[in-house]
């Protein structure tokens, strides 16, 4: 791996000097490309990763095997790895990821970093049930409410039910006629 292959690697995708470090400000026409654009510099840092873990383990071989003779290979190597690295750091900064710090600490302790992902997705599935479990509980008290109220002021619910039949029907008729061309048509949004 010579210094010649990190130079065209770093010029990929960050000649014309813009860099998207955020994407919650994205207009949705600029959503894709944005998107593509972090995707290409995630992936410039993973080679760039990858390429300083080579010089690494070709430094150790160096190293390994020194003698006063391969001391110019040797900071030719060291040279390699420097360039590489500061190649990487030039990389790293036009990506925007955020790493919880429990799983740089699970990292830390030895563990698995998917041990975070799973319990993350229990708690949120432990969250969902009692979110549902409530919800359930609303309906059932409205179911109930309504009936009582059926029994008591039956003209009264009636109305009601008409009120909501008719706020439903327009909710629906406003729906229909936002996703509607004039012409019978749907909108479709452009993707830009």
């Amino acid at each position: 791996m010579d210094p010649a292959q990190n130079t065209n690697t770093a010029g990929i995708g960050g000649s014309n000097g813009t860099t998207t470090t955020t994407m919650g400000y994205q207009t949705n026409e600029g959503t894709a490309t944005a998107s593509e654009d972090s995707k290409e510099n995630l992936n410039q840092v993973i080679n760039s990763i990858q390429k300083t873990l080579g010089l690494l383990h070709q430094l150790h071989l160096t190293v390994s095997s020194f003698t006063p003779a391969s001391q110019l290979h040797l900071l030719q190597r060291l040279n390699s790895l420097v360039s590489e690295l500061n190649s990487m750091a030039k990389l790293s900064e036009k990506c925007n990821i955020q790493v919880p710090m429990e799983v740089l600490s699970l990292i830390d302790d030895g563990k698995n970093p998917d041990e975070f992902t799973r319990d993350v997705i229990n708690s949120c599935v432990a969250r969902n049930q009692v979110t549902k479990g409530k919800t359930d509980a609303f309906k059932d008290l409205r179911k109930h409410i309504l009936e009582e109220l059926e029994e008591t002021f039956p003209d009264e619910v009636d109305k009601y039910r008409e009120i909501r039949a008719a706020s439903a029907a327009e909710a629906k008729r406003v729906a229909q006629s936002q996703a509607v061309l004039p012409n019978g048509d749907a909108k479709v949004k452009s993707e830009l």
